[in-house]
């Protein structure tokens, strides 16, 4: 398509290969205009199954495209990602926005004062599944909430990587019920954190009119097979639930035909670089319970 957006990728990693790489590189309204990684030989062999150049530079790969999406590690994403929207780029950043809520607000201030348009990857939320949640779960005059993600990183696996392990569940599960349950009940306002940072992390959160959630997570469970992240809402009206075995095959090439439309001057997601700070405040806030 000739007026496909061309996005660099940075980082070469699993979830680089499972999804940006083959997403960007399928279009239609997205191309894939190179990768930098910082490990060369794994951004060459990435680039190279789907015919796109691989840098030695990253100011290379900016010169290359008009947007930048991040596959990297949170504190990576917050520097290089500031670079990016500096360099004039769009970018399309993974959760969290940074490993520190200093980061997080450093990156979401250097795309306001660019004026950049940014997008968050939280995947299930351009499934058709989720977007129908929401909906329902707001018709629900809704009180209350809960969310699960139960994994087993800690045995190892493609993504029991060193900041996974350090920061455990609350990083990188964390982003996704919570910001599924804010979509839900409305925005939190405040948490509440008890457990364990890697085997059990609880947490209560309060809701702008006066829902209040639970959300349960870990990366301690012993089998491999575990039961998919969950979120239920209830309400005065009904209940409402979703897996994240709903996380529709048409997700991901959503959320980069939006990312592609506000590149090219479409509506901008809600699901930006203010939103990804916002969710990071509260994880910040429940993870003093686990640094004091």
């Amino acid at each position: 398509m000739s007026d496909s957006v061309a996005v660099g990728l940075v980082g070469a990693g699993p979830w680089a290969r499972m999804v940006h790489a083959p997403v960007l590189a399928a279009g239609p309204s997205t191309r894939l205009a190179g990768v930098w990684a910082r490990r060369p030989e794994a951004s060459a062999e990435l680039a190279g199954e789907h015919g796109a150049p691989s840098f030695a530079r990253i100011e290379e790969l900016f010169d290359a495209c008009e947007a930048v999406a991040f596959c990297v590690p949170p504190d990576v994403q917050a520097d290089l990602a500031a670079r990016a929207v500096r360099a004039g780029k769009a970018v399309l950043l993974e959760k969290p926005l940074a490993m520190d809520l200093d980061g997080a607000r450093r990156l979401a201030d250097a795309v306001a004062e660019a004026g950049a348009v940014s997008q968050m990857v939280f995947s299930i939320r351009y499934s058709r599944a989720a977007r129908a949640f929401v909906e329902r779960a707001r018709d629900l005059e809704p009180f209350g909430g809960l969310g699960t993600f139960i994994a087993s990183a800690l045995r190892g696996g493609p993504f029991a990587t060193p900041w996974r392990l350090e920061k455990g569940p609350l990083l990188d599960y964390g982003p996704h019920i919570i910001d599924l349950l804010d979509a839900s009940l409305g925005r939190v306002t405040a948490v509440h954190a008890h457990g364990d940072r890697l085997a059990w992390v609880a947490l209560t959160l309060e809701h702008e009119g006066g829902a209040t959630s639970q959300v349960a997570l870990s990366m301690a469970r012993a089998d491999d097979d575990p039961a998919p992240p969950c979120v239920e809402v209830y309400g005065r009206k009904g209940n409402a639930r979703i897996d994240w075995s709903e996380l529709d095959d048409d997700a991901f090439p959503a959320m980069a035909a939006e990312f592609a439309a506000a590149v090219r001057g479409g509506p901008r997601s809600p699901l930006d670089a203010a939103h990804g700070l916002r969710i990071q405040e509260t994880l910040a806030a429940a993870e003093v319970r686990f640094t004091s």
